[in-house]
C-alpha cells in the first residue's frame, strides 16, 4: 500500500506543469552556470600562471629586499571547485574591477545560489497543497474512508515529493559536471569528488527541509491559496531576511572597529612614526659608536670608505660597529612599532571573529545559511579556507625572513662589506616560493558537521510537526 501511495504521488508530480517548468529552469541554470564558471576559472588559471612567470623574471633580474613585499605576497591559486562553487572568490577586488567590471557589477551565480534559491522554491511549489489540495479535490476524504492510515499517507507524500525533487537535481548536476569534465584544463581530484558527493547529500537534506515545510503548512490550512501565501512568507523569512539581517544584528550586539581606520593607524605607525623613531635611535647609537671610534668622524668619499674597509682592519672594525649600531636602531624601531601594530590588529581580529561568530550563529536559523556554510566548507571556498591560507602564508613568511634572507644578506656582505643590502639588486630566483595546498577532506567534513546536523535536525522536527498536524487535520 505504501509503495502504491508513493507511486501515486510521483505520477501526480511528474505530469504537473510546475515540475516541468522547475526541471527545465534548474537544468538550464546549472548547465549555463557550469559553462560560465568554468571559463572564469580557466581565465583565472591563465592569469595566475602569467603572473607567476612575471614574478620569476623579476626575482632573477631586478629584485632587492626593499621592494619585494608586494611581489612575493602569497596568493592563492585558482582551485578546481571554483568552476562550480565561487565562495569567497567572489570578493570584490580593485584589480578584478579594473580588468573586467561586469562580474563585480553583476555577480555570477553558482551551485550554492541555485540550490539555495531554486531548490527551496521548487520544494515548496511541489508540496504547498500536499494535504489541503487533496481536501479541496475530495480525494483525502476518500482515502481516509477506505481505511488508509494517516501515517502512511504523510510518509508517502514526503517520499514522493523527495524522489520528485531528487531527479531534477541529480540530472542537472550531472549535466553541469559533464561540462566541467570535458574542459581539458579542469582537473578534479578524488577529494574534490568526495566533497561534491557530500555537498549533493547536503543539498538533498536542504531540499527536504522545504518539502517538509510545505507539507506542514498544507496540513494546517484548509485552502491551497492560503497555504501558498504562508509558504512564500516562510521562504522569504528563511532565505532572504534571516541571512541578510544577521550581520547587522551581530554588528550591533558585538561592534568592531572600522578596517579603514585601523589601516590608516597601522600605516602611520609603520611609516612616519617608525622612521622618526628609527632616526632618533640611530643618532643615539651612532654617537656612542663615534665616541669609541673617533676615526668615523672623518668625511670620506664612498670609494675611500671601500678602500679603507678593504685595507685597514681597524677602520673595518669601526665601520662594522657603525653598521651594527644602525641595524640595531632600525631593528629596535621595527620591533617597537610592529608590537604596536600587532596589538591593534589582534584587537581588530578578536572583535571581528566575535562578530563573525555571532552573525554565523544567528544566520544558522536559516537553512539557506546552513547549506551555504556546508557547501563552502566542503569545497574549501569559504571562511575556513581563508584561515587555512593565512596559516600557510605565515609559515612561508617565517621561512623567508628567518632562513632565506639572513643567508642571502650574509653572502652579499661576504662579497662586499659596504654593500647596501636593502637597495642592491640581487638574484632571488632561488627564494622559497609560497605553495598553496588545499585542506584535507577530514578537516572539511569536521567543519561541515554543524550545519549538516542543523539541517538534519530541522528535517526530523518538521516531519514530526507535519505528522502531528496531519493527525489532527479535519478532512471534512
Amino acid at each position: 500500500m505504501g509503495k502504491t501511495l508513493v507511486l501515486k504521488e510521483l505520477r501526480s508530480h511528474l505530469v504537473s506543469f510546475r515540475f516541468l517548468a522547475g526541471f527545465v529552469l534548474l537544468f538550464v541554470l546549472v548547465v549555463v552556470t557550469a559553462v560560465v564558471l568554468t571559463n572564469d576559472y580557466v581565465r583565472k588559471l591563465d592569469e595566475y600562471s602569467a603572473r607567476q612567470a612575471e614574478i620569476d623574471r623579476y626575482l632573477s633580474q631586478y629584485a632587492h629586499f626593499n621592494r619585494i613585499g608586494a611581489v612575493l605576497r602569497p596568493s592563492q591559486p585558482p582551485i578546481p571547485f571554483w568552476a562550480l562553487v565561487r565562495g569567497l572568490s567572489a570578493d570584490v577586488n580593485r584589480d578584478g574591477f579594473d580588468d573586467d567590471p561586469l562580474p563585480v557589477m553583476f555577480p555570477l551565480i553558482d551551485l550554492t545560489f541555485i540550490v539555495g534559491v531554486l531548490i527551496s522554491l521548487l520544494a515548496l511549489i511541489l508540496t504547498y497543497d500536499a494535504v489541503c489540495g487533496e481536501k479541496e479535490d475530495g480525494t483525502l476524504k476518500l482515502m481516509l474512508a477506505n481505511g488508509l492510515p494517516r501515517s502512511k499517507i504523510i510518509l508517502a507524500k514526503a517520499a514522493g515529493a523527495g524522489l520528485t525533487l531528487a531527479g531534477p537535481l541529480v540530472v542537472s548536476l550531472a549535466a553541469g559536471m559533464l561540462v566541467i569534465l570535458l574542459h581539458p584544463k579542469v582537473d578534479w581530484s578524488g577529494i574534490d569528488w568526495a566533497a561534491l558527493g557530500l555537498i549533493v547529500a547536503g543539498a538533498a537534506i536542504y531540499g527536504g527541509v522545504f518539502l517538509l515545510v510545505g507539507i506542514l503548512v498544507s496540513s494546517v490550512h484548509r485552502s491551497s491559496a492560503s497555504s501558498i501565501m504562508t509558504s512564500l512568507f516562510i521562504w522569504t523569512l528563511l532565505v532572504l531576511v534571516v541571512p541578510n539581517l544577521s550581520p547587522y544584528v551581530a554588528s550591533f550586539l558585538s561592534p568592531a572597529p572600522s578596517r579603514i581606520m585601523v589601516a590608516r593607524e597601522t600605516e602611520r605607525l609603520g611609516d612616519t612614526d617608525r622612521d622618526d623613531l628609527g632616526n632618533k635611535l640611530q643618532a643615539r647609537y651612532r654617537a656612542e659608536v663615534l665616541q669609541e671610534y673617533p676615526v668615523l668622524a672623518e668625511r670620506l668619499s664612498e670609494a675611500e670608505v671601500k678602500r679603507r674597509v678593504a685595507e685597514d682592519p681597524l677602520y673595518r672594525k669601526a665601520y662594522e660597529a657603525r653598521r651594527a649600531a644602525a641595524e640595531r636602531a632600525w631593528n629596535e624601531a621595527n620591533r617597537i612599532q610592529s608590537a604596536k601594530i600587532d596589538e591593534i590588529r589582534d584587537d581588530l581580529r578578536r572583535k571581528e571573529e566575535a562578530q563573525t561568530g555571532l552573525a554565523r550563529a544567528i544566520s544558522m536559523i536559516s537553512p539557506l545559511a546552513d547549506f551555504s556554510y556546508l557547501a563552502t566548507d566542503l569545497s574549501s571556498t569559504g571562511t575556513r579556507n581563508q584561515v587555512h591560507f593565512g596559516r600557510l602564508a605565515r609559515l612561508w613568511s617565517r621561512s623567508f625572513d628567518d632562513d632565506y634572507r639572513p643567508k642571502k644578506v650574509a653572502a652579499m656582505r661576504a662579497k662586499d662589506p659596504t654593500v647596501d643590502t636593502w637597495n642592491t639588486a640581487v638574484d632571488m630566483s632561488d627564494a622559497p616560493r609560497f605553495r598553496y595546498a588545499e585542506e584535507g577532506l577530514g578537516g572539511r567534513i569536521q567543519a561541515a558537521l554543524p550545519p549538516f546536523g542543523v539541517l538534519a535536525g530541522c528535517c526530523v522536527v518538521l516531519f514530526a510537526a507535519a505528522y502531528a498536524a496531519f493527525i489532527r487535520y479535519d478532512a471534512r
